[in-house]
């Protein structure tokens, strides 16, 4: 009876150390993904900003509503599909590489547009860091689990986007305000969906979460700098 009981004993003590192990292996894990995402999220970044200083320096036009969607969609397949190899490191950079590019006409615009241009561009780029840190910095520090509000972001994110086409495509001011403040408030709940699911687990793929964040910080940009410029125009 006592052997027995120091069997169960013996046994309760190794699956616990188990389940430790297992666990500990798990949170360096969750690390390694958000070590890289963030370093690949920077170089990515900063390439992208890259491109879109080549686009200004050499005056290129806008690209155009067709192409934009065309290239962006594209690459974002490829990279999806190529996530899980070598390749699916070029095909991000060649996606935020050209997300920088179609950007950098829209920064043009607003600097030549605006008296005060780079002034509303330097104020929408603060904008998007400061709600990128702070939102990253909350979830790290909490720890809180984002992941109930995944099904409400999407349905969001294909309105706002619905609705944008809509505003590009018949020239709605309005409308073209009202998508981009949607957008500042969609983004900032993805930003706070998808660091959670990397700390908690539930994204282990640095490259798709890579993709995920520069698509948020690139929104983010672009809708505080549509707001700024609104109430920035003289």
């Amino acid at each position: 009876m006592a052997k027995f009981g120091l069997q169960r004993v013996n046994s309760a003590f190794d699956g616990s150390a188990v389940a430790r192990g297992r666990t500990g292996a798990q949170g360096i894990e969750i690390n390694k993904v958000l070590k890289n995402t963030y370093l690949l999220l920077a170089a990515t970044l900063l390439f992208s900003a890259l491109m879109a200083g080549v686009a200004m320096a050499l005056n290129v036009p806008p690209l155009g509503l067709i192409i934009t969607l065309v290239g962006w969609f594209g690459l974002l397949f490829l990279t999806a599909k190529f996530r899980n190899s070598a390749l699916g490191l070029v095909m991000v950079f060649a996606f935020t590489g050209f997300m920088g590019f179609t950007l950098g006409p829209i920064v043009n615009l607003y600097v030549n547009a605006l008296g005060n241009g780079g002034q509303v561009v330097l104020t929408a780029l603060g904008g998007t860091g400061i709600i990128f840190v702070a939102l990253s910095a909350y979830v790290l520090t909490t720890r809180k689990d984002f992941s109930f509000i995944g099904g409400m972001l999407m349905v969001g994110i294909l309105v706002a986007f619905v609705a944008g086409l809509a505003a590009a495509v018949f020239s709605l001011p309005a409308l073209s305000l009202a998508v981009s403040a949607m957008f500042v408030l969609l983004m900032s709940g993805l930003i706070l969906f998808q660091t959670s699911q990397i700390i908690h687990g539930g994204e282990t793929n640095y490259i798709m979460a890579t993709i995920t964040l520069y698509i948020t910080i690139y929104n983010l940009f672009i809708s505080l700098l549509q707001i700024f410029g609104l109430f920035g125009d003289d």
